[in-house]
């Protein structure tokens, strides 16, 4: 199962939480994916989150994001700008997806934006949750300045609109799409029932 995600996207942050334990636990192997959301949304003609664009949405999404964050027993504090750039974090999730620190990196940064309101467009916060994760902090993020880092992420955010991905989280199962925090239970079962 591949898990698409952006690291500014809301409803990402919880499903970054549980997605290895409850793989794990069903004994799906798990492919980590990042794209870039901004592309994507520029394609169908936002300039802005749709959280921000429509009021309405966003206060219900940063209300229901605050039940989830309950319900799961992590973290949320509402983010004092949003979204914020995930651009550096994104390149090296890319660059770093099959490393044995990945997911705890993973994790370490969604922590820091939705629930410690740390700045992750900010290479300390970046090195911070590296050296947490337990990966070379300095080493990884000279590489997730190098043009080839740069132009992997690019390619995997166009691979993720070549699937059709529109939004994130979003768990690929053999071709299969399905779209948000509350459909990785169903991409589960999906799997398994395909096997």
């Amino acid at each position: 199962m591949e898990f698409w995600f952006e690291f500014a996207s809301t409803y990402s942050y919880p499903a970054a939480m549980r997605v290895e334990r409850l793989t794990r636990a069903a004994g799906v192997p798990l492919v980590w994916r990042t794209f870039l959301l901004g592309p994507i949304f520029k394609s169908q003609g936002w300039s802005d989150s749709p959280f921000n664009l429509l009021p309405v949405k966003g206060r219900y999404m940063w209300r229901d994001l605050e039940r989830i964050s309950d319900a799961d027993g992590i973290g949320f504090r509402r983010p004092s700008a949003f979204p914020r750039s995930s651009l550096v974090a994104a390149r090296i999730a890319c660059r770093y997806h099959d490393e044995p620190w990945l997911p705890e990196f993973v994790r370490r940064v969604y922590q820091a934006n939705f629930a410690d309101d740390r700045d992750i467009s900010d290479k300390t916060v970046i090195a911070d949750c590296l050296s947490h994760a337990g990966a070379d902090a300095q080493s990884v993020l000279a590489v997730a300045e190098t043009d080839e880092a740069k132009a992997q992420l690019r390619r995997q955010t166009e691979k993720a609109a070549t699937l059709g991905i529109f939004g994130a989280p979003t768990f690929v199962v053999d071709g299969e799409l399905f779209w948000g925090n509350d459909r990785l239970e169903q991409a589960l079962a999906w799997y398994a029932a395909a096997r």
